[in-house]
Formats: C-alpha cells, structure tokens, sequence
C-alpha cells in the first residue's frame, strides 16, 4: 500500500534526514540531492496587483492612486521577513471603462507585475476615465489568471479592487473568481468607493471577507491635503543629484534615464510634496533599475563589463577602458549611496514633523486603508516592519 505524506511532512523528514547525513558517511550525490530538496527560493516578494475602476466617476479615485502611489511604495520598503528585504512588484488593471474592449469585459491589463516603478507611474498617469460596465468578478478573474504570482508560500500575494458599483455584476460570480484567488493563496481587498453600508450591500464586504481580505470604503472624491516641511527642498535639491548618478546603457538606457526624468515632472505637477515623497521611494531598496543603469546592473556578480557596447554607453564613456568605465561607476556607486543616506535621514526628520502637524486622524483614502490591510495581512506571514 502506498503512503501518501503531506508537502510539511515530506519536508520535516527531509530536514531531518539532512541532519543525519555527516560528511563522512554521506555521497556527495546524496547530499547535493537533499540540499536541493530543501533549498528555499532566494527572495520573498511583495506581489500587488491593482484593480482600478475608470468609468466616469472615478476621476478621484486615479488622482489619489496617482498622488499616493509613492506613499505606498515608502510603506513597503520598511517590511522585513525574516530579516530580509523583499522585492516589490505592482500589476495595474483597469475595468468598467467603454473605451476598452467589450468582448474582454471592458477590463484591461495595464501593466503586469513589474519591479520597475517608473514604469509603474507612468501606466498609472495615462489612465483616464469613461464609461461604463464594471464586472468586478471578471476583472479579478482575469488577474489570477494572467499574472504570474508564483508558488512560494512566503510571498505576499494581495489583489486591490476598487470601485463603486455592485460587486456582483457581469458573467464571472464573484465568488467563484474569489475560490481561484484563495486556491492561488492570493487574499482579494475591497475598497468601496462611497458609503460604507451600501459597499455592503452591494457585496463588497463578502468579496473581500471569502478569501480572508478586509473590506474599505474610502471618500474618493476628497481633496488630499499635504504637509509640506521644512526638508521638502533640501529632498528635492538631493533628488536632482541621484538623478545624476544614473548611467544609462543598452538600447533602453536613454529612454529610461528620460523617462526618470518624466515621471518626476508629472509627479511634481500634481504636488511639490508628492515628488519629494518619490523622491524618498527613489532613495529607498524597491528603486531599482538594473536594466538600464549601470550602478545597479554592478551589483550583480555575474555583471560583464567587456560585454557592453560602447555606442550603447553615454559619450563620456564611449572612449573608455574596461577599467576606466568600472573606476566611473564606482565613483557614482559611492555617490548614490551617500545622497540616499541623506534623504533617509531627513525623511525620519520629515516623518516626524508631519506627525506633530496633523491636527486630525489619518485620512480615510487609498493609501491609508491600503496599507492598513497590507501590515494586518502581512502580519500573517511573519513580515515585520522596521
């Protein structure tokens, strides 16, 4: 008769046999085999895909997620599992627009999961609104299925819908898409766009509650009120600096090093302080551009200088040595470093400031139920934050 054992049980035994095996009585095959068995993924990931409603109504609801998209970024890149750092990576849906496909279900997929958040902002600055039908289920449906979430039992896998219409509409139940969600250990969120109780009665709160997920309503046509600082200038003076130190290279590299710059632009025209809170985001672990930048693609030991075109480098460097580029990047390798040091610093100072000024409770908005729901969810699976 065969035995079947549990995927835990499997492991235990596993970890115990390795235990057992010494280097003396072991083949080196037989170890190299176990320690395979019981090998972990490298790195832990944040997964967020974000569901966004952009029929007519929701003008308020793309601003606040265009306005505190880095507020949520800075959240995130205090989190610590296991003493790690995890990686961060957003997918970006919209749905209930007449301007997209309806044989799709008037669902489009913005962005799938991407670390890149540069291109991140600048999916969410091109949303616009009209329209339209909003087929929550369809639209969650779509998300398990097409992004790829993974299979590590560490990640965080969170689903955000927002919106204001019931959650019950279109060919897709609700209930079936949150069946998929909760057998992909993916935990779906709501956020209901207006009053509390008819976000319940149009099934919002059963949504989220199906896969253990919290419910939210939030005021999406409420004006954000920012706090400036007496550090906002000095961030931004340093943030033109950290710009300086990034080297482009391959085909993307000038492209990407422009769009950088873009999306500071149209971070600033929304609100001076909104640029500094990117500005943070882009002193932080989750900025990272090593498909671009040479500083960061350094960092990986298995980075091949010799394999660099040169035409594909900036003019200064075209002429250059192996040594000579190597010498270059490690001299903006010291200056990034130094200049993120500083806008840290003066973002715990900034922090502070901001929580002497405000006068009411936190605001009932995007960023606020979000990352609620983030820390309480996270909690589950022993992330902490510094």
């Amino acid at each position: 008769m065969k035995t079947i054992l549990s995927a835990s049980l499997m492991m235990l035994l596993t970890v115990n046999l390795y235990a057992c095996v010494t280097e003396g009585d072991a083949k080196k095959g037989e170890v190299s085999l176990i320690t395979k068995a019981i090998k972990k993924p490298d790195k832990k990931f944040i997964k967020v895909a974000l569901l966004l409603d952009t029929s007519n109504s929701m003008d308020g609801l793309i601003n606040q997620a265009k306005a505190q998209l880095w507020d949520i970024v800075n959240e995130l890149s205090y989190a610590r599992c296991q003493h790690e750092s995890p990686n961060l990576e957003i997918a970006l849906y919209e749905y209930g627009n007449d301007n997209l496909p309806s044989k799709e279900g008037y669902i489009r997929q913005v962005i799938g999961f991407t670390g890149d958040l540069d291109d991140i902002s600048e999916k969410l600055f091109s949303l616009t609104t009209n329209g339209g039908n909003e087929f929550c289920g369809q639209v969650i449906e779509a998300s398990l299925n097409q992004l790829e979430w993974g299979k590590n039992p560490d990640d965080l896998k969170l689903i955000f819908i927002a919106g204001n219409e019931p959650f019950t509409q279109g060919k897709v139940n609700y209930k079936d898409a949150t069946t998929n969600a909760k057998e992909k250990d993916v935990v779906v969120n709501t956020i209901f766009c207006g009053n509390y109780e008819q976000g319940i009665n149009g099934m919002w709160k059963d949504g989220a509650l199906l896969t253990n997920g919290d419910y939210m309503s939030i005021d999406h046509n409420k004006e954000i009120v920012q706090i400036v600082t007496p550090y906002d200038k000095t961030i931004l003076r340093l943030n033109n600096q950290l710009n300086d130190t990034y080297v482009p290279y391959g085909y993307l590299g000038n492209n990407k090093k422009s769009l950088q710059a873009a999306q500071d632009v149209e971070a600033e025209k929304l609100d001076e302080v909104v640029i500094v809170k990117r500005a943070v985001s882009k002193s932080s672990g989750l900025y990272k551009n090593s498909s671009w930048d040479l500083v960061d693609a350094s960092k990986d030991k298995k980075f091949n200088y010799d394999a660099l075109k040169r035409e594909e480098l900036p003019k200064e460097l075209q002429g250059k040595s192996t040594e000579q580029i190597k010498n270059y990047v490690q001299k903006k390798a010291l200056e990034r470093s130094s200049i993120k040091n500083q806008i840290q610093e003066l973002n715990k100072k900034r922090n502070q400031y901001i929580l002497k000024e405000k006068k009411t409770p936190k605001a009932n908005n995007l960023e606020s139920v979000m990352i609620k729901a983030i820390k309480r969810q996270a909690e589950k699976k022993n992330y902490r934050w510094d």
